[in-house]
């Protein structure tokens, strides 16, 4: 069996630019088995690692940004609603939790000290997402207008109040926003969002 140094992994983790993965993909990269994957990252939970979640763990000297962790955390995730907003400067606060969609139920985790919230859209609303290149890869987050209509479906559905300081002067074109609108096919959300716009 293959003897693992706590040094060498880091450095290859490293080099491989491997900041977050699953029992399975460290299996992978180390040639190793599953359950010599799981014993190593279980002994080192505490020095190299840090649980995100149950089968999702990061380099501890080497944390990913939030918005790769929340494309992770969960999947299918996008980057939506009041962080993507505040991340277009549509809203004028600072974003304490960071907050996507997704298809499957609506969950919200806890890691490293922030808030991850995903919230449910149905399966033909789940687009209009762009890759964002950052650092350590590609992030998926929703298009200006989509973060828009995201956001509008959710204050429509009266479990999210409207941001009363919603900037959209010049950030988003109002065709687009109607049209991803139409997706959630709610008659009130298109009157909401003409309204908006």
């Amino acid at each position: 069996m293959k003897l693992l140094k706590p040094i060498d992994v880091l450095n290859s983790l490293t080099q491989k630019k491997v900041r977050l993965f699953s029992p399975e993909e460290f299996r992978r990269v180390f040639g190793i088995s599953l359950r010599a994957a799981q014993e190593f990252i279980k002994d080192h939970k505490t020095d190299l690692f840090v649980k995100l979640k149950n089968n999702l763990y990061a380099l501890r000297s080497n944390l990913p940004a939030e918005t790769e962790i929340a494309n992770r955390l969960y999947t299918p995730s996008y980057l939506s609603l009041e962080y993507a907003l505040a991340h277009y400067r549509m809203i004028p606060e600072t974003v304490y939790s960071v907050t996507s969609v997704t298809t499957k139920i609506t969950r919200t985790f806890a890691a490293e000290g922030r808030s991850y919230e995903y919230s449910r859209i149905k399966r033909r609303a789940f687009t209009g997402y762009r890759n964002l290149k950052a650092d350590a890869g590609v992030i998926l987050i929703a298009e200006p207008e989509k973060a828009l209509a995201d956001y509008l479906y959710f204050v429509d559905l009266k479990l999210k109040q409207l941001n009363e300081r919603l900037n959209l002067k010049g950030k988003v074109h109002g065709e687009t926003v109607m049209r991803y609108a139409k997706l959630f096919d709610r008659k009130s959300l298109m009157i909401l969002a003409e309204k908006v716009l």
